[in-house]
């Protein structure tokens, strides 16, 4: 198992620059259409994306174990909350990527009876899932950071002698009975909020990064189960945009969200 992991970590980055064509050619084939270009073009284009999405199943052939074998790690997490996203999303990461073998086998015509539409709706299904979970655990993760923040500030200006104006502190700002209070208030906070998300976000690459590329890559799946139609142009978009940030993290694994 080892040995497949090790073996199946060296194709990653074949993959995702596989991954980066497929999607530019997907963005390219649409703007070639709005465009009016010629059919013949448009064709081709749709026959590279076909032959670089079907070269993208080979590479991923065993991921699956790959994926079991991050699970079996996230499993002894001390955080409930991180081992529970983290577990799971693997888990789906798994079954989709075996759902991905199978389709793999029917169109490279070895299980020709495979019915494509039902397995590739399976496939999409458990990729949501994974990508729901992954939102999850960056939501949480967010959610502590700011926290951390909120409270080393209101320590530092606590520290300084000076007040909190209305504060980074949540607990800083007066309810709607105080003077000033209400809407005007609730705007306040609401900005304070969006202030100390930039910051965290800001000083924390890897996590900012992981919350782009996991937000791009939920219109993937979304768009080809049907919940919300976005269009070969927006689909194309944010799976080039994910694949690019994807290669990042194999380009400098310090961007990479751990665990």
């Amino acid at each position: 198992m080892d040995a497949w992991v090790r073996f199946s970590a060296q194709s990653q980055a074949r993959e995702r620059l596989c991954r980066a064509a497929q999607y530019a050619c997907s963005l390219l084939g649409h703007a070639l259409q709005r465009h009016g270009a010629r059919p013949e073009l448009q064709k081709q284009i749709r026959q590279l994306e076909g032959h670089l999405s079907l070269g993208r199943k080979l590479l991923r052939l065993g991921n699956s174990a790959d994926a079991l074998e991050s699970a079996k790690r996230a499993v002894h997490l001390s955080d409930v909350v991180l081992r529970f996203c983290i577990t799971v999303s693997h888990l789906n990461r798994a079954l989709y990527f075996a759902c991905d073998n199978v389709l793999w086998a029917g169109k490279s015509g070895l299980a020709p009876r495979v019915d494509q539409e039902k397995w590739a709706q399976r496939s999409f299904r458990y990729y949501l899932f994974s990508l729901i979970m992954n939102l999850s655990r960056d939501a949480y993760e967010i959610r502590l950071l700011m926290e951390q923040e909120s409270s080393a500030c209101s320590r530092r200006l606590k520290g300084s002698g000076g007040g909190v104006p209305g504060g980074i502190e949540t607990g800083g700002l007066g309810g709607p009975g105080t003077p000033g209070g209400g809407l005007p208030q609730l705007a306040l906070k609401l900005r304070l909020q969006v202030l100390l998300l930039a910051r965290v976000l800001r000083g924390h690459p890897p996590l900012l990064l992981d919350v782009v590329r996991n937000a791009c890559d939920l219109f993937i799946p979304l768009d080809k189960l049907g919940l919300w139609r976005c269009g070969p142009g927006i689909v194309g978009l944010c799976g080039l945009v994910s694949s690019i940030l994807s290669i990042l993290t194999l380009i400098y694994p310090w961007l990479r969200l751990k665990p």
